[in-house]
């Protein structure tokens, strides 16, 4: 009885009774997980909901009678839970699931839309996985939360750390992380420093993410390809599974982006890009870690420290997971700990002391 109560308790709601089958399966699979129900949609998974009191919920988002967001959106008005969204890689699919990120929902699965056997063993390991996260996840709202009204007063600026006029940024979340970048860089001027981001997203949805950044943010956003200048005024995404890699070359940084193991569990890697920041940037880089589970990161934060870079890490009351930043903090490598709103204004303070020399 012990076991059962500290059982993750999940209720799978989907309106693919295959679907709905494989996840009982891969879930109950694993001792500490328990699917108590499920639902075919919206209106079954509502009834079942004060009976069962799930601590994560799967959900489809396009099903019959009512879709997923708006199941989702009538949820985190009533009774918020962490949400793992199960989603088609089509085109309407990723950004449907965008928008459950920006919604509430804390992580998300690719359904796949055919070879469902062949990958089978990978698909149940991220399943687990990531309601593993969901149900460790801090349902605060990232995206009600405006900026930190002192801004860049508040950001201390007077640090161990002298930025060049050629300052770069490095960026790392996971769970949580698509609202919490959306934040930060749609926070900042179209002058501010070059930044390349590694964002835990499959690869189906790393493209409309940066679409839609780049659609709110003053700065350009793109997903990343081989060999992409990074210029001033604009932020690169990894493509999801190709690690990025910050580079120098005779007219300044770019970008490769490249196949290769996963590390940490993960492709693209956070620490797969700070290595290279604190092997190409050195003591220019300002190396960012966010809400996210794991310790992907820290590792590469390490590495940019010794070589001179300054780690900025998010702070725990404004992540959603507090384990990556949690990493780099208690390894003593974060220079600076920062609510999310305040994250913005630090990076465009110092960039403006870059442009004046790298001094205060």
């Amino acid at each position: 009885m012990q076991h059962m109560r500290k059982a993750i308790k999940v209720l799978i709601v989907d309106d693919s009774a295959m679907i709905r089958e494989f996840l009982r399966s891969a879930l109950d699979a694993e001792p500490d997980i328990r699917v108590v129900g499920t639902a075919s949609d919206p209106y079954f998974a509502r009834d079942k909901l004060k009976s069962l009191t799930p601590d994560v919920i799967t959900l489809d988002i396009e099903m019959p009678r009512m879709d997923g967001l708006t199941f989702l959106t009538k949820l985190m008005a009533a009774r918020p839970l962490p949400v793992v969204i199960f989603s088609k890689v089509t085109q309407k699919g990723a950004e449907a699931t965008l928008r459950a990120l920006r919604l509430g929902a804390v992580e998300v699965v690719s359904k796949p839309t055919s070879n469902l056997h062949e990958r089978l063993p990978e698909l149940r390991q991220e399943i687990v996985s990531k309601v593993r996260a969901a149900a460790r996840a801090r349902l605060t709202r990232l995206d009600q939360r405006g900026p930190d009204p002192a801004g860049l007063e508040a950001a201390p600026l007077s640090l161990a750390f002298s930025p060049t006029p050629s300052m770069v940024v490095v960026m790392g979340a996971s769970t949580g992380g698509t609202v919490a970048l959306e934040q930060v860089l749609c926070s900042l001027p179209a002058d501010s420093p070059p930044i390349a981001v590694v964002q835990h997203l499959p690869a189906q949805f790393t493209g409309p993410f940066a679409v839609r950044l780049d659609q709110n943010a003053a700065i350009k956003v793109a997903e990343a390809a081989d060999y992409q200048p990074l210029d001033p005024g604009q932020a690169l995404i990894a493509p999801g599974g190709r690690h990025l890699i910050l580079a120098l070359g005779q007219h300044g940084y770019y970008v490769r982006v490249k196949d290769g193991p996963l590390v940490n569990h993960h492709r693209p890697s956070v620490d797969v890009l700070f290595r290279s920041a604190a092997a190409n940037a050195g003591a220019e880089a300002v190396g960012v870690i966010m809400t996210g589970m794991g310790s992907d990161g820290a590792q590469g934060a390490r590495e940019m420290r010794q070589a001179g870079g300054l780690i900025v890490a998010q702070d725990e009351a404004s992540s959603v997971i507090y384990g990556m930043a949690r990493a780099v903090v208690e390894s003593g490598q974060a220079g600076q700990v920062l609510p999310l709103g305040r994250i913005g204004g630090l990076l465009t303070g110092l960039w403006t002391q870059a442009q004046r020399g790298g001094r205060p």
